[in-house]
């Protein structure tokens, strides 16, 4: 080896031993450093306390976030009652650190919302810090037990836990009023499928009996499964294969109504039959179409399309009908003219966000045409 290639690759060497100490210094630098390390694992901590306390405050839910709560605070011993006083958890379980009837007491005064300090013997003191909501409810109450005096730091930290806590039992009880609205929603749509189209349809299959018993047999069949969907007790969302499977019993009994005056064309991806819908979303729709494009008119038909345009869905209904004015759309929406438009925008929009509403095209002798546009993947939305 000759001495300058020997002092090239010495350069080398060292130039990549210090750039070796300067990535380590550098990375050292970014997630080693004691501040770092403590706001990595208190966010991890409230993390975990967070995922606990969203599922609502009950003795379950308190037990788990307690030992988090603890760590947050750094205190020796926290408990958590209820809205009522009621203790729910406690953390260490042990009674070495623990006047339960000071706790009690302490907890029962704060519900009315206010903080409450009191002296448990001659070296600890309970701090209970009431759980509010933003309009001044009590959620809960938080009661910590230290033996330091609890100085403004302290008595800070415990309120920010606890309206950390509060926000996380809050979103619960949010999400879970959600989850009611939906369940209205569903059963207002489910109160408004046509009584008109139940009571034709029992007249179909009557006219059948005689005439063609075993027609008649396969609509009753049809008919039962309709009603088996529709006011079944699962859950807010299904898949659009199974929406559609529903809409076509449906068309089989108005086409059994019908006959060939109802032309139906249905147009679907393969891509998106998985793709998860707010339950009953769709066949208000197709319903709509046909009472409306049979209106005036012997005959009518009615294009059901389902696109694959990337990350979402897109979902047409249209007919030939004669159409309506759209600004008598607007004012009747939800008054019986159209079936549940304004319930089903409003789910898709609250669900999926504003840019997933129903946009509606008609004009007076132009017939209709209702589109909806879902996300293939939505994280908070699951089939049942």
């Amino acid at each position: 080896m000759s001495g300058e290639l020997a002092i090239a690759l010495a350069a080398a060497l060292i130039l990549a031993a210090v750039a070796a100490a300067v990535i380590a210094v550098r990375t050292r630098r970014v997630v080693a450093t004691p501040t770092e390390r403590a706001v990595h694992a208190a966010l991890h901590t409230a993390s975990l306390a967070a995922r606990a306390l969203r599922h609502g405050l009950d003795t379950e839910s308190a037990q788990t976030a307690a030992p988090f709560l603890r760590g947050l605070t750094g205190t020796d011993g926290v408990a958590l009652f209820d809205g009522d006083g009621r203790l729910l958890a406690q953390d260490p379980p042990d009674a070495s650190v623990w006047e339960l009837d000071a706790c009690q007491r302490a907890a029962l005064e704060s519900v009315s919302g206010q903080r409450r300090v009191l002296t448990h013997g001659q070296t600890s003191q309970v701090i209970a810090q009431p759980l509010l909501e933003e309009g001044g409810e009590v959620l809960g109450v938080l009661v910590v037990v230290t033996t330091r005096a609890p100085g403004p730091g302290m008595l800070g930290a415990v309120g920010e836990v606890a309206r950390y806590a509060a926000s996380q039992i809050e979103l619960a009880e949010l999400d879970a009023s959600r989850a009611r609205l939906d369940r209205a929603e569903v059963l207002a749509l489910r109160a408004q499928i046509s009584p008109h189209f139940i009571y034709n349809a029992l007249n179909t299959i009557a006219s059948f009996v005689r005439t063609d018993p075993d027609r008649a047999r396969e609509l009753i069949l049809e008919f039962a499964d309709f009603t088996r969907y529709s006011f079944r007790a699962a859950g807010q969302y299904t898949t659009l294969a199974e929406e559609l499977r529903n809409i076509d019993r449906y068309l089989t009994l108005e086409r059994a109504r019908f006959g060939t005056a109802l032309k139906v064309k249905l147009q679907v991806a393969p891509e998106v039959l998985n793709v998860v819908v707010p339950f009953l979303a769709l066949q208000p729709l197709v319903e709509n179409a046909v009472r409306h494009g049979f209106a005036g008119q012997s005959e009518g038909s009615v294009e059901i399309i389902a696109r694959d345009e990337g990350s979402d869905c897109v979902i047409t209904v249209e007919d030939d009908g004669v159409g309506m004015d759209p600004d008598v759309l607007r004012r009747h929406a939800d008054e019986g003219g159209h079936v549940g438009l304004g319930n089903i925008d409003d789910r898709l929009r609250s669900v999926f966000g504003d840019e997933f509403g129903l946009v509606v095209e008609t004009a007076p002798g132009a017939g209709t045409k209702v589109s909806m546009r879902i996300p293939k993947f939505h994280a908070d939305v699951r089939a049942s």
